[in-house]
């Protein structure tokens, strides 16, 4: 599995846990972001992680 795209749906309530799990990837300013320069690749496991621990659902991520 290679996770190729990483995006987060509207309905973000900044709870920040993504953040805490895997900072490489998101950052929190109003809301949860994406990192542009984001490796997925190598922080697959915490993206995945912060995916299934987002209170409300609205990580997401495509696989190759």
């Amino acid at each position: 599995m290679t996770i190729k795209k990483v995006w987060i749906e509207r309905g973000c309530v900044s709870s920040g846990d993504c953040v805490i799990i895997c900072p490489d990837v998101f950052e929190l300013e109003n809301q949860a972001i994406v990192k542009e320069d984001a490796d997925f690749e190598i922080n697959e496991d915490c993206i995945i992680e912060a995916a299934e621990s987002c209170p409300v659902n609205v990580i997401r991520f495509e696989e190759e």
